[in-house]
């Protein structure tokens, strides 16, 4: 079952994502626009025009993650730890091959 939010730019789905809320038909969540434009300072029409969004999906994702930012954020810290985990305990086989 799909859910639609802010006007059809977000939806969410079940098993698609984790069924994170994600710009509607693509697969670009509304985490990963949270990330680019909180964390990586990129702006709204920078998004828009690297990722082929129209910025009224962009802004659509920023409205949804301000809506739901402890939620998401709790989301992002836990898959942070998720990949520190994997990182600290499956070495990496482009690290040893470029050491010799």
């Amino acid at each position: 079952m799909v859910i639609q939010t802010l006007n059809g730019h977000i939806e969410t789905t079940p098993g698609i994502n984790g069924g994170k809320a994600r710009i509607s038909g693509r697969r670009i969540t509304v985490q990963n626009i949270a990330i680019w434009h909180e964390r990586l300072g990129m702006s709204a029409d920078e998004i828009a025009t690297e990722y082929s969004l129209n910025l009224s999906e962009v802004y659509a994702a920023l409205t949804y993650y301000y809506d739901h930012r402890e939620q998401i954020d709790q989301s992002i810290h836990e898959d942070e730890g998720f990949a520190s985990s994997m990182k600290a305990n499956i070495p990496s086989k482009l690290k040893n091959k470029f050491r010799d």
